[in-house]
């Protein structure tokens, strides 16, 4: 009776740490299981944790080829393991309490508003439901494209199979495939097709349920709401302005885009100023790419999707809000405003703080692996902020990890997932509202 009690008074970012951290367990426990590899052997412990904890943070970086290693009952626990991290866990939850016909409670609601991002809990439960059946109806249609795609180079079986997995894995951002030695959709550069429904699922997955909502709802309402039409401007902009550096850094490089024709190249950018929103597949040889365009890339990643989906990152809005602080101040201005509407300070503190903290974090990561893992500074920035940002690309360090170093991963990708303010929410004390101010100080800036 006590040990529910406890469960009651824990708050929602503890509940949902808790939650994510049982799943990757279970996770772990059945990967290690001797009949999800095909050579019949259990998986190492830290191997199974890693991939868990990729799987549940919808990541996509490996330690084994999810193609080759897994048994199909292996690789099918780690498609219910994404599409369980993509959604989330207490989204599972309520579908299943929906199904059973059972009154969602105000502490469960709490959670869900934590765990969507949301301000209000105010239809929540009714978003619940639309996450759910917008997220099948996508996976279905773009896995039914696949298979017809794929169909033409495997057998009718295994396209079906193979496009259903896709689905689930491209639309979660997950970034894991099933292609065999790490090759992601490399084979399928100069497919229009393979791309854009690819594509299409990313971008999907990465605006956003709520952005989602409202462009489905668009032909009653004939209106967006200031949050969709942020982060559908932010979105287009970032693939468009990532694709054109991408172009012309790689353009003449024979490793990427050099070999390419022209159809080649284009499509090459705009997948790869794509995938690094959090996705994880690629079309071209990261490693192969020039520096500049891979530090490009870290800051993309960084970036990440948007909230309330499936990606990781600060998430586009925390971005936007950033540059319009820089812009309102160098403008002498005090209210950053965007389409007409002024955002509350309280935005603008979370957003920065969100910011601040993903970097530090980062940047402690980073300086921890350089000293315990074999490798060059860039690499593992790389490595890291893959990890943060839930993305999956990789230049080949993963691979290579130390035990420790696998464990740091394991740990940045959760915090990725979670938030670094959930996160530091429910590793921390309980806030209590200050009943006084002190008086106003000033210091000089710059």
């Amino acid at each position: 009776m006590k040990a529910n009690v406890q469960w009651v008074r824990l708050s929602p970012p503890r509940i949902l740490v808790l939650g994510f951290a049982s799943i990757i367990m279970l996770g772990t426990l059945l990967l290690m299981l001797p009949v999800s590899s095909r050579n019949g052997e259990s998986l190492a412990f830290i191997d199974a944790l890693f991939t868990a904890t990729s799987a549940v943070c919808v990541t996509g970086l490996v330690v084994v080829d999810t193609g080759t290693y897994f048994s199909v009952l292996g690789q099918v626990i780690i498609a219910i393991l994404i599409q369980i991290g993509g959604l989330g866990f207490m989204t599972m939850s309520t579908l299943v309490a929906i199904a059973f016909k059972r009154k969602i409670s105000l502490k469960e609601r709490l959670i869900l508003q934590e765990a969507m991002n949301q301000s209000t809990m105010e239809g929540i439960v009714r978003l619940i439901r639309k996450v759910v059946i917008y997220s099948l109806i996508l996976e279905g249609i773009c896995g039914t494209l696949f298979a017809l795609r794929w169909s033409f180079d495997m057998p009718i079986g295994r396209a079906i199979y193979y496009g259903y997995w896709h689905a689930i894995s491209m639309f979660n951002n997950a970034g894991f495939d099933m292609f065999g030695d790490f090759r992601s959709l490399t084979g399928y550069v100069y497919d229009p097709f393979v791309n854009f429904t690819a594509m299409f699922l990313i971008v999907s997955g990465g605006i956003g349920f709520v952005v989602l909502s409202d462009l489905v709802d668009y032909h009653k309402t004939k209106k967006l709401s200031l949050h969709s039409k942020v982060v559908l401007l932010m979105t287009a902009l970032l693939i468009v302005f990532g694709a054109l550096v991408i172009f012309v850094f790689e353009f003449s490089n024979p490793r990427t885009l050099g070999g390419l024709n022209w159809g080649g190249k284009i499509l090459g950018s705009f997948f790869q100023s794509v995938t690094p929103r959090t996705a994880g597949a690629n079309t071209v040889d990261i490693a192969g790419l020039r520096q500049a365009t891979q530090f490009f890339m870290i800051i993309l990643m960084f970036i990440g999707a948007s909230p309330g989906s499936t990606g990781g990152g600060i998430k586009t809005t925390t971005f936007l809000i950033m540059a319009g602080a820089v812009i309102a101040m160098m403008r002498g201005r005090e209210d950053i405003v965007f389409f007409r509407y002024r955002l509350v300070q309280e935005r603008i503190f979370k957003a920065l703080t969100i910011t601040l903290l993903a970097l530090l974090f980062i940047i402690t990561v980073t300086m921890v692996l350089s000293t315990t893992e074999d490798s060059n500074f860039l690499m593992i920035l790389f490595e890291t902020t893959s990890a943060f940002g839930t993305v999956g690309l990789s230049l080949g360090l993963t691979l290579k990890l130390t035990t420790f170093g696998k464990l740091m991963i394991c740990f940045t990708m959760f915090a990725g997932r979670l938030g670094p303010i959930t996160l530091a929410y429910a590793l921390g004390q309980k806030n209590k509202k200050e009943l006084y101010r002190y008086p106003e100080g000033k210091m000089i800036i710059g």
